[in-house]
């Protein structure tokens, strides 16, 4: 799992990366007024000075937006923190710990997004980031690696926010180590 920083759908093209980024911070600002239902994909595009085809050039529903939006800031948690994939039990600590920070950084924003569903924006991108490391080393013959995927990102997801709900919980880092523990058996067998 070292080549976990590197999303599939990467592109240098600077237009495509400017359009990609005013619909976020257009999503984002909306976010801070109204509530995800209510937002329209033509609400997103007129905010972000775009126009409807070009929101749908680039993501098939609001939805998707929503979670590249999740993934960038993931993705960039990982990266404030310094955090490496040396070997395939770092990325799965390293994610641990991604998913503990967006927990945390996330619930004490004041926008909307604090009340939808967390899962469903964050769930596929650690899922999406089991995945590739799978691709690059394989599972053992007979294993399902998408179901594998799918099991340890809702394990590593579903610690981490037991651990945000926990009073006097103990330190991301911590906890991390501990998710790591848990779900190491399940990705890699005992």
């Amino acid at each position: 799992m070292a080549q976990l920083l590197q999303p599939e759908t990467a592109t240098t093209d600077p237009r495509i990366l400017r359009s990609r980024r005013m619909l976020m911070e257009s999503l984002a600002r909306l976010l801070i007024k109204k509530e995800f239902e209510d937002i329209s994909v033509q609400e997103i595009a007129d905010d972000a000075t775009l126009n409807r085809a070009t929101f749908y050039l680039h993501y098939p529903d609001k939805n998707a937006l929503l979670q590249a939006m999740t993934e960038v800031r993931f993705r960039d948690l990982i990266g404030r923190r310094s955090i490496t994939f040396t070997d395939c039990y770092g990325a799965l600590r390293a994610i641990a710990l991604g998913v503990c920070d967006y927990l945390a950084e996330t619930t004490g924003c004041p926008t909307q997004l604090t009340r939808m569903p967390l899962e469903s924006s964050i769930i596929p991108v650690v899922e999406g980031m089991f995945k590739e490391g799978l691709a690059l080393h394989g599972t053992t013959p007979g294993v399902d690696a998408a179901l594998l995927a799918t099991t340890a990102a809702w394990a590593v997801f579903g610690a981490a926010r037991r651990w945000f709900q926990t009073r006097n919980r103990i330190s991301a880092e911590e906890m991390a180590v501990r998710i790591e523990t848990t779900v190491t058996p399940v990705l890699f067998g005992s």
